[in-house]
């Protein structure tokens, strides 16, 4: 079969493709940035990879690709509060005015379920883009879900870091609100059984888990299944705002995006229908074993997609103008160190730096800057990273971006999506010299204004003790 995936880097379309490249399928990928795309190595020969940006229009000359179906699994909640919905039905007509060209039998969209009366802008994003897509001519399927459990899923890791560190957690009244979470096993055998299905054609399901549980209940099943003792007591008086901000500091999650989720989380998402369920016959699995799986992939570090790997719209292809770094106007700190043993032991624990391995020196300094930088309205440090010991551009590391990773050349780049008064990157580099193996560390600033060069100057004696140190401990193995 020949498919069209979009949102392939993301963190539902990266499980999709993994699944589908190991079956005998031909699959185009649409991405923002080519750099952050791999194919599977099983299937490198079958899947081929577009740098296409949908807020602008498909180059006519794809149309002559053959499609059996598309998925449309493009999202951009994270990238703002309102203007979101703007970009995403901008981006679904795009999308459907291609598709209406082609020799596509079957568009499969993965919405949100929206059976509420009063809709948050989340859903109704969703609904629209429906309507988008329809207008592509071809026989549109929807797959509309609720709340996705799997280990990376935004959601997932919200319950996780509000059980992990608060015994007793004073929790928004929309805790109480109900909701079907599906596991991400699920959703992806729902989007791949449902391809070239004819009873799927020009249908909308709801797709969720077998119960119905409140944001209450699915917190304190997490903590039974980590043996946790907790206890949570609502707190009526915290408005949208006030949520807002309370998942934003507490969690690892982007404030836009734990904006738009408080706003969809005062909404019931349950399904009124499970006909797919059996037109399919899938027996979707508990939450709590949705739970299980996921902490079983985290605990053996086989994390296969995350949130974070979802670069937003707004700044997919702007993110990789930051590959070349500048030599002029610039504030640098760099430092060269011989590497007295194997340079592959330096080069791991170059690839493995951050997340839970931390900084290798002075990781509290790194760790208020993180809070500093939450308190600002920036990432902070709790993201962390998907995988201990791999990188691939584009992945989140902490309050960076990957923007190169290449074990082959020992080279790892970095680009600060911490809040900054300029843009900032970090390097890390092993060159072969006539005395032997360097590691070169160097951290580049190119200030805006004044306020970025008083922030250079005021932070100086902090980067000389950090930065020393960090190499040292980096160089030694």
């Amino acid at each position: 079969m020949k498919i069209l995936l979009t949102g392939s880097t993301g963190y539902i379309g990266k499980r999709l493709l993994q699944t589908l490249a190991g079956e005998d399928h031909e699959i185009t990928c649409f991405v923002r940035n080519m750099e952050r795309f791999r194919a599977p190595r099983e299937a490198k020969a079958r899947v081929v990879g577009h740098e296409i940006d949908l807020l602008r229009e498909i180059p006519p000359h794809l149309a002559g690709l053959e499609i059996d179906v598309a998925f449309y699994l493009v999202h951009s909640m994270s990238a703002s509060i309102d203007h979101f919905m703007e970009q995403e039905a901008q981006s679904a007509l795009h999308f459907a005015s291609f598709i209406a060209g082609t020799s596509c039998k079957q568009v499969i969209y993965l919405s949100g379920i929206s059976n509420s009366e009063k809709l948050s802008h989340h859903l109704q994003s969703r609904k629209n883009v429906e309507e988008r897509l329809r207008t592509s001519g071809k026989p549109l399927t929807v797959l509309r879900a609720g709340i996705i459990v799997g280990s990376g899923s935004a959601s997932f890791e919200i319950i996780r870091d509000l059980m992990e560190l608060f015994p007793l957690l004073l929790a928004p009244s929309w805790i109480r609100t109900r909701c079907q979470p599906l596991g991400i096993a699920d959703v992806v055998h729902y989007l791949k059984g449902c391809m070239l299905l004819e009873q799927a054609m020009d249908q909308v399901f709801d797709i969720g888990g077998p119960e119905i549980l409140t944001y209450r209940e699915m917190l304190l099943q997490y903590a039974e299944v980590r043996g946790l003792r907790r206890r949570i007591v609502v707190m009526p008086f915290f408005s949208p705002r006030m949520s807002s901000y309370w998942l934003y500091f507490i969690t690892s999650t982007a404030y836009y995006l734990a904006a738009n989720l408080v706003n969809s989380m005062k909404v019931e998402v349950i399904c009124r229908d499970n006909r797919l369920q059996h037109l399919l016959q899938i027996q979707p699995i508990t939450y709590r074993e949705a739970c299980r799986r996921a902490l079983e992939r985290i605990n053996l570090d086989t994390v296969a997609s995350s949130w974070t790997d979802a670069v937003s719209m707004r700044e997919g292809n702007r993110l990789f103008a930051f590959l070349d770094v500048p030599t002029f106007g610039v504030m640098r700190d760099s430092r060269s160190r011989r590497i007295s043993c194997d340079p592959e032991k330096v080069l791991t624990k170059i690839f493995s730096i951050g997340g839970e391995a931390g900084w290798y020196y002075a990781d509290w300094i790194w760790e208020i800057r993180g809070f500093l930088d939450k308190m600002v309205g920036g990432v902070g440090l709790r993201r962390g990273r998907r995988n201990a010991l791999e990188l691939n551009p584009g992945d989140a590391l902490d309050f960076w971006r990957v923007l190169i990773a290449d074990r082959e050349n020992k080279r790892l780049l970095l680009f600060a999506e911490m809040k900054v008064p300029g843009d900032a990157w970090l390097e890390f580099r092993i060159d072969l010299r006539e005395e032997g193996f360097y590691l070169t560390q160097t951290a580049t600033f190119m200030p805006k204004g004044l306020s970025g060069r008083l922030y250079w100057w005021g932070l100086l004696p902090i980067h000389l003790i950090m930065f020393r140190g960090m190499i040292r401990t980096i160089a030694c193995c």
